[in-house]
């Protein structure tokens, strides 16, 4: 039984960290495509950077909890490869998103 509760908080956590890094990609969005991502002001860092870090954050403890879970098992590695596809689309989702309903 506590292998369903540790694998529900991981994918709670997996699902946090996709959301994370979405909110990531829309803050990106607008600096990037202007030309200015290396010239950004203080706040704009923090508005890019708590997201990243955060979601970066959240990802790996969802991977610990999945080894908690499922130990070195075939789940564990394809999750692994799972998340990181989510995490990457998360970012070009979001920064598709606002490119489309900002600019």
């Amino acid at each position: 039984m506590e292998k369903w509760i540790t694998r529900s908080v991981a994918l709670l956590c997996a699902v946090g960290s996709t959301a994370l890094l979405w909110t990531f990609g829309i803050f990106v969005a607008v600096p990037w495509r202007e030309g200015r991502i290396l010239a950004l002001n203080s706040i704009e860092l923090q508005v890019i950077g708590i997201p990243l870090i955060a979601g970066i954050a959240v990802a790996w403890g969802a991977l610990h909890l999945l080894v908690v879970a499922e130990g070195g098992s075939r789940v564990y590695r394809a999750a692994r490869i799972v998340l990181l596809l989510a995490c990457l689309l998360a970012i070009w989702g979001g920064s598709a998103w606002s490119s489309a309903h900002i600019g």
